[in-house]
């Protein structure tokens, strides 16, 4: 295990109801005007964001607000909410909805006390100052309501790209499960393969000796695998989206990642799809994984065979373990598609044709030098072939 420096200080709340202690806890934590930045209309319309505001007013918290943030959150409405914040003097961000909007508030937060460009912070400079942020989570997928990071898309070119620092982790979030219950079943799918996506990118490791968190992810990625189809079944099952929201959490906040290297080529591979495509995070994840873990399985043949063993109940062929590492693969596809994500390139609406593009955004866009770094180095030609893997896998 790798010497490491942890703290996830962010204060939780959880369970039915709790979006109506928002305005305690902006006070709680030094707010004192606000903006309350969110996605579409269905925040509205379902009176969330009339009970925030109402939780805010209780506290005699003033607030502006900002609408509008699209799943791939993109740079344009963080410059708006940049200078909403500095002409209005906010002093505290307070998210409503998904990763998405989490992803576009950590942004403003950090841009709007930055003398700079706040795209610097996605080009790899390290945040290191930002206005405080809270959630109210509406959809358990990206983890964002507990993590240092965040992801946003450049509109000029495109380019899908994360930043990350502790001054970004939430100060507060609130987390009711009860306001997933409406989302549809290809979101909720989408949303647990993220988080399983999250899981194994953590999985991948060089690191010797991690059981510990070998172990924890295991049980996180068993819990996805119970849950998940439960929840699909039956929307409105509480428990079922009370331990898929949890281990969202767990599973980003970087508690199962500690003293090991970690992969993230799926996500960045994955990224090129959903900037240029537009489609959902996760439904890009479902094609993007088994292809991944197919090209670089022999890199750790037992690693893949671990996983396959301990978590999809494989049996363990000693004799030819990449036989247990390709059934463990099989069964992760086989589990998406079981949840209703897309299996192939067809199904995700992408085109074989636009491969060349997808790979040169990928390797060379925003600053890249061809090679992307993980679990296994992949240059240009290596994330060719696993594109292509997603065509007919």
């Amino acid at each position: 295990m790798q010497n490491f420096t942890f703290y996830s200080p962010t204060f939780f709340t959880f369970g039915k109801d709790a979006e109506n202690q928002a305005g305690s806890l902006v006070k709680r934590f030094g707010g004192t005007r606000v903006l309350i930045h969110y996605g579409g209309g269905s925040a509205v319309r379902s009176g969330l964001i009339g009970r925030v505001q109402a939780s805010l007013h209780a506290e005699g918290i003033p607030y502006v607000t900002l609408g509008g943030v699209q799943p791939n959150p993109r740079s344009g409405l963080v410059y708006e909410g940049i200078d909403l914040c500095r002409k209005e003097k906010v002093d505290f961000i307070l998210a409503v909805g998904g990763g998405s909007a989490i992803d576009s508030s950590k942004a403003i937060a950090a841009g709007t006390i930055y003398d700079g460009d706040f795209w610097d912070f996605y080009s790899g400079k390290h945040i290191e100052k930002a206005l405080p942020v809270g959630t109210v989570l509406t959809i358990a997928a990206a983890g964002s309501e507990g993590s240092p990071d965040s992801v946003i898309t450049k509109e000029e070119g495109m380019f899908k790209r994360g930043a990350s620092g502790d001054a970004i982790r939430p100060k507060f979030s609130i987390l009711n499960p009860a306001l997933t219950q409406t989302l549809p079943p290809y979101q909720t799918a989408a949303g647990i393969t993220d988080i399983m996506a999250h899981l194994y990118e953590r999985y991948l490791t060089n690191t010797k000796e991690v059981e510990v968190t070998d172990r924890l992810i295991e049980a996180l990625l068993l819990t996805m695998i119970h849950e998940g189809p439960r929840v699909i079944a039956d929307p409105d099952n509480y428990e079922a989206r009370a331990n898929i929201m949890w281990a969202g959490m767990m599973a980003h906040n970087n508690a199962c990642g500690v003293g090991r290297s970690q992969d993230w080529n799926s996500h960045n591979i994955e990224h090129e799809l959903s900037a240029l495509y537009d489609c959902a995070h996760g439904a890009g994840l479902a094609v993007t994984l088994p292809a991944v873990f197919t090209y670089v399985m022999n890199h750790d043949v037992m690693r893949f065979a671990q996983v396959a063993v301990r978590v999809w109940g494989c049996q363990m062929d000693f004799a030819h373990p990449e036989v247990t590492a390709r059934e463990g693969i099989e069964k992760l596809r086989a589990f998406f598609t079981s949840i209703g994500m897309p299996k192939n390139f067809a199904e995700l609406g992408a085109k074989e044709e636009d491969i060349p593009t997808l790979v040169k955004a990928l390797c060379r866009g925003d600053g890249r030098q061809g090679t992307i770094y993980g679990f296994v180095p992949l240059n240009e030609d290596d994330c060719t072939k696993i594109y292509q893997l997603m065509i007919n896998p």
